[in-house]
């Protein structure tokens, strides 16, 4: 058995490239990588990719 961390969930709420859309099928979305989607898009890219999000940006105060 191994002993691998979980990779660190990214808050996307966080990241510049994080926004709301108008679709309520799908109601968040990422600028980054051009899509929208009903989950969390760094969810979304760990599904489908198998990697964490890449694109994360600090949002700017």
């Amino acid at each position: 058995m191994t002993n691998e961390a979980a990779p660190q969930r990214i808050n996307c709420m966080k990241c510049r490239h994080y926004y709301v859309t108008w679709d309520p099928k799908f109601p968040k979305g990422c600028k980054a990588f051009g899509f929208k989607t009903a989950t969390m898009p760094s969810q979304a890219v760990l599904s489908s990719s198998g990697k964490p999000c890449l694109n994360f940006e600090q949002k700017q105060k």
